[in-house]
């Protein structure tokens, strides 16, 4: 009987940290949104539920700044970089845990070993690489020298290692080739990988700042979060256009999350594996 009491009070107290967590958490997101509906004259009232409603706010950023061009910008850069990082990642994985050829492990090291350099760092080369290939002041300059990413290798390359090679020498006995096993075999098994890595790269993607910046000063090609500093600039202290721009760059994520959360958490799950 005391065993069974002390369960219920250590649930209970589990449940209010709990909620304490959650809510720190959400908190801000809450602010967020309600005050993106505020006037502008209410803006900084502290009430959690404001005294008056509005949906200008999101009219004003959509018809007057363009601001559909600027999220098929984020969209464009976003999808097809992350498609073009994962289609690389696979391929590399695949090479570097299947095949046999000279120096395979040290190709290896040297692609994990780009891991432990910061963007920063390496910013001034790929500004110099994207200028030489032409691609400044394009949506391509801000996709093509970023797509590469040694994480992904490491992690597809260890989930290939975890599944048997008695399925290529099936396949290889009954005629097929390494484009098929690749295509029909093996990515249909890493689904839950590559949803995780590509919601990973497609929320980086969509919030990245400092490169679009650097690559493109033109303004038909800004990205959402160049679009959102901007509007700083050019309305003052009209903070409510700026966060209603924030709740509408916020809603692809939520939506990305919603439909892929199960795969998500399975390929969180997975992640751990080792080779």
């Amino acid at each position: 009987m005391i065993e069974n009491k002390n369960r219920f009070y250590m649930n209970i107290f589990l449940t209010i940290i709990v909620g304490i967590i959650v809510l720190f958490f959400i908190f801000p997101l809450y602010i967020l949104i309600i005050t993106s509906f505020k006037p502008a004259l209410d803006i900084f009232d502290m009430r959690l539920i404001p005294r008056a409603v509005t949906i200008a706010n999101f009219t004003d950023v959509i018809k007057s700044q363009n601001f559909l061009q600027y999220i098929y910008n984020s969209l464009f850069v976003a999808v097809i970089t992350t498609s073009l990082s994962l289609f690389l990642q696979s391929t590399s994985a695949y090479a570097l845990s299947r095949l046999k050829f000279r120096g395979k492990n040290k190709i290896f090291v040297l692609i994990i070993s780009t891991m432990m350099i910061p963007f920063s760092i390496i910013i001034i080369p790929l500004f110099i690489i994207t200028k030489d290939l032409n691609l400044l002041n394009s949506l391509w300059g801000m996709i093509i020298p970023i797509a590469a990413n040694g994480y992904g290798v490491f992690l597809l390359r260890q989930f290939f290692y975890s599944i048997p090679m008695d399925l290529d020498e099936s396949a290889f006995i009954d005629g097929a080739s390494h484009y098929t096993i690749f295509f029909r075999i093996l990515l249909p098994l890493c689904k839950p990988i590559l949803i995780t890595l590509g919601a990973s790269y497609f929320i980086f993607n969509w919030n990245n700042y400092l490169w679009p910046v650097i690559v493109s000063n033109n303004q038909s090609q800004w990205l959402v979060q160049v679009a959102i500093t901007s509007f700083q600039g050019q309305h003052g202290s009209e903070w409510n256009l700026i966060l209603a721009a924030s709740v509408v760059a916020c809603l692809p994520i939520f939506i990305l999350f919603s439909f892929f959360q199960r795969y998500l958490v399975e390929g969180i799950k997975t992640s751990g594996i080792k080779g």
